[in-house]
């Protein structure tokens, strides 16, 4: 057994695959067959030999002792991170049938014990220079009279920015949304590259979405007008943001994209990993990691980001819960926070957030929309609902009152689907996800199984 106390599931192995087709490929390759010399440390240090094209073995090398931060090492060629032979030789290891043994101190192969010993020594170091630069920015070398030069000269473009897109959405309104139409994706993405100069990356990616609108089927006119309400609203807010609360203020400057830092009080919990996804586009991944409170009954949001085609370096064993500190970045209702100093390696809990009503839960996302306009969705835990087709769709309707949830359309393309509606087999079940104006996107659920796997959780993403 590992530092880490317990065995990860398949489920939080597959999480760290790069993309659909790594995950694939290592689940094939988390068999014993093309496996050999395969062994596992007490310090978290996983490697094994694997039978590739060549003639010689992939020598593949995984280092969990921080299981928020794996390390992986492996001579193939690929330059996926990690690679289908880490994610198959963690999927076999995660087995627990003994084709990963634990072996004694000093008994690793040579290989293994020296990359592992190299990157610890490499991370120790760096933790050592980042606490020396935390104490010379301490000290005073940062100079703040030029960083508040720097943003408010960064204020006065966003607000150049905001006027002009004000210009453009009047204009456009003035000529009717069928010019919208005439005018294709080239006007839209005009502007967001004119918002891009200006700093605002936020109303950037606003503007640039407007362009998949038109003749995106029938009622686009009624969702563009929508969607130029809300960017609309936005762009009023920034203006007037020196007259809004502070919270709603924050919420506005983040939505902009001005950058903030997590400066909320630290929050120690175990937090239990509910989900953990990715989103791409052509320039950035992003990863959305929900937690859960076991203690204090919050729910955070940790994201993190890599460029395109590369995942993002922090991932969290879904289904466990680690003892760590969370702070709060700025905003009213704002969700998302940053990780903090962990405490303890990831460990099982039965604990699970307390469900709801799906009538409650629309509403939930209706007064989170009073702090936050531009919110598309909220997290929240659904309980006892069953998953039933509604014509060439699907909804959760709710085992407790007369209503239901219907399925966001992306969520009705998910093998997550098909899972849920396994687990539930026509029973109730306690699903977590995200409620917004699309519908309901599950991404966890937990059956009411009675027994020795009772309470155990069912990731559905």
């Amino acid at each position: 057994m590992t530092q880490q106390g317990v065995r990860w599931t398949a489920d939080q192995v597959l999480a760290l695959a790069p993309d659909d087709a790594s995950r694939k490929a290592g689940s094939t390759l988390g068999a014993a067959g093309p496996w050999s010399e395969a062994g596992s440390s007490d310090e978290g240090t996983v490697w094994g030999l694997c039978e590739g094209s060549g003639s010689r073995p992939y020598r593949t090398v995984v280092d969990i002792a921080d299981a928020a931060r794996p390390a992986y090492e492996c001579s193939c060629p690929s330059r996926k991170f990690p690679c289908k032979h880490a994610l198959g030789l963690l999927l076999l290891w995660a087995g627990d049938d003994g084709a990963v043994g634990a072996v004694p101190p000093g008994q690793a192969p040579d290989w293994a014990e020296q990359w592992t010993a190299a990157r610890r020594k490499r991370a120790a170091g760096k933790q050592s220079a980042g606490a020396a630069g935390a104490t010379g920015s301490a000290s005073g070398s940062a100079d703040p009279q030029a960083a508040r030069r720097r943003a408010e000269r960064r204020a006065e473009r966003v607000t150049a920015g905001a006027t002009e897109l004000e210009q453009r959405l009047a204009d456009l309104l003035r000529g009717g949304l069928a010019t919208a139409e005439q005018a294709g994706y080239g006007l839209w993405e005009e502007t967001a590259a004119r918002m891009v100069d200006a700093q605002a990356p936020g109303l950037a990616a606003r503007a640039r979405e407007l362009g998949a609108i038109p003749s995106s089927g029938p009622g686009w006119p009624v969702r563009l007008l929508e969607e130029c309400a809300l960017l609309h609203l936005l762009g009023r807010g920034w203006l007037g943001r020196e007259r809004l609360p502070e919270g709603l203020a924050a919420t506005v400057r983040s939505r902009v994209g001005l950058p903030a830092s997590a400066d909320g009080p630290a929050v120690r919990d175990r937090w239990l990993v509910l989900a953990q996804y990715d989103t791409a586009d052509a320039k950035l991944t992003t990863r959305r990691i929900w937690l859960y409170g076991t203690g204090s009954g919050r729910t955070a949001l940790l994201l993190s980001y890599g460029a395109a085609g590369c995942a993002p370096e922090l991932a969290l064993p879904v289904g466990l819960a680690l003892d760590a500190e969370v702070s709060a970045y700025p905003g009213v209702g704002q969700l998302r926070a940053a990780l903090g100093e962990r405490f303890a390696p990831p460990a099982p809990t039965r604990t699970r957030p307390p469900g709801m009503t799906t009538a409650r839960a629309v509403a939930r996302y209706g007064e989170a929309l009073r702090d936050d306009p531009w919110l598309e969705s909220v997290p929240v835990t659904l309980g006892e609902v069953v998953p039933v087709p509604d014509g060439e769709s699907w909804q959760l309707a709710d085992a407790v009152c007369d209503s239901a949830l219907p399925l966001a359309p992306a969520a009705r393309t998910r093998p997550g689907l098909w899972r849920l509606v396994a687990v539930s087999g026509g029973a109730p079940v306690t699903v977590f996800g995200e409620c917004g104006h699309r519908g309901f996107t599950p991404l966890a659920a937990w059956p009411r199984d009675e027994g020795e796997h009772e309470g155990e959780m069912v990731t559905l993403c």
